[in-house]
């Protein structure tokens, strides 16, 4: 895990039989922005070579704050470093805690199809309302067709909530899949937060790299948010969400100036310290998940005990009861 205070960016430029080629790159550094921009510059080089000899390397990074190409780091903020996590301000303009080896896990309570029948299902659904278009022929076919198709997508979702209503809600069908986990894996514990849309789940009885096969094998038997699983892995680490999400606090207008990539030009600066100033009053009466229960095997490794205490007092996960946003 990666999160550099300093970016930069650098471009080359090769001209020959008419044609010109423009690479970019980023550079970034925890120490200086000569550092940052060396490095942009020693990356904008050795792409342009490798698209020189024929490699099909894109021409241009892009410029986004988390979850971009692998290789680039996260581009936040940032806002605290404590041992070796690091905390920061998301594109959003919600804090958020970066770790290279607490894990978390979040647990969305969704009525999206998920499980290991529901590619079969959705792939049968479809070839049914193909059918039904083909059969009809015809413009009246293809109306038919495309209403089936929707249909088709209402049944299965129909059909993971009444597995939901039946298995008795969300939350209960989540406890299932943790305790089932630590049925099977005694030497864990977990620490389990209530969010304001599922579950958090912190392992503190060791570290962990987030690209390990046993993380994968725990994110699947949990119900991990698919996409909260591949931003782990693309960035190397694991991520909690500290602050309320802005919009569930009241904050009319999104963070200034969007799209919310760190660095920030010195003259757009006065509006982004303005609405941070804003969403930091709203927020201060929310907390961003509570703690509900330890299960498992009770063990605390020593690398994970400070991120625990950093991240329930940050995120305001114990104490007085606030409304979760």
């Amino acid at each position: 895990m990666i999160v550099p205070d300093f970016w930069a960016e650098a471009r080359r430029q090769h001209r020959a039989a008419g044609r010109q080629t423009t690479v970019r790159r980023f550079g970034w550094s925890e120490h200086s922005q000569a550092d940052a921009q060396a490095m942009a510059e020693r990356r904008a080089e050795e792409a342009l070579q490798q698209i020189l000899a024929g490699q099909p390397l894109a021409r241009r990074e892009r410029r986004v704050a988390y979850n971009g190409a692998e290789g680039v780091p996260i581009r936040e903020e940032v806002l605290a470093r404590q041992g070796a996590s690091v905390i920061t301000r998301n594109a959003y303009g919600a804090r958020c805690l970066n770790t290279p080896s607490a894990l978390f896990a979040d647990i969305d309570f969704t009525d999206a199809p998920r499980g290991r029948h529901t590619p079969a299902l959705i792939a049968l659904m479809t070839l049914v309302s193909v059918a039904v278009g083909v059969m009809a022929g015809g413009r009246f076919g293809v109306g038919l067709w495309l209403l089936s198709l929707v249909g088709a997508s209402a049944v299965v979702r129909g059909l993971q909530r009444l597995r939901v209503m039946a298995g008795g809600g969300h939350e209960r069908l989540a406890l299932q899949r943790i305790e089932r986990f630590l049925a099977a894996h005694p030497a864990w514990n977990l620490r389990i937060y209530r969010t304001p849309g599922g579950l958090r789940l912190l392992a503190t009885h060791a570290p962990f790299a987030a690209t390990s096969p046993e993380v994968t094998a725990f994110f699947d038997a949990v119900g991990t948010d698919p996409l909260y699983a591949r931003m782990c892995r693309h960035q190397r680490c694991f991520r909690a969400r500290l602050s309320a999400k802005p919009w569930r606090v009241g904050m009319g207008t999104p963070l200034r100036p969007r799209p919310g990539v760190w660095p920030v030009a010195a003259d757009r600066l006065p509006p982004r310290e303005q609405w941070v100033a804003a969403y930091e009053h709203a927020a201060a009466g929310f907390a961003a998940c509570r703690f509900q229960a330890a299960l498992g095997s009770g063990a605390v490794h020593a690398e994970i005990r400070d991120v625990i205490d950093l991240h329930d007092r940050e995120a305001r996960a114990t104490g007085p009861a606030l409304a979760l946003a």
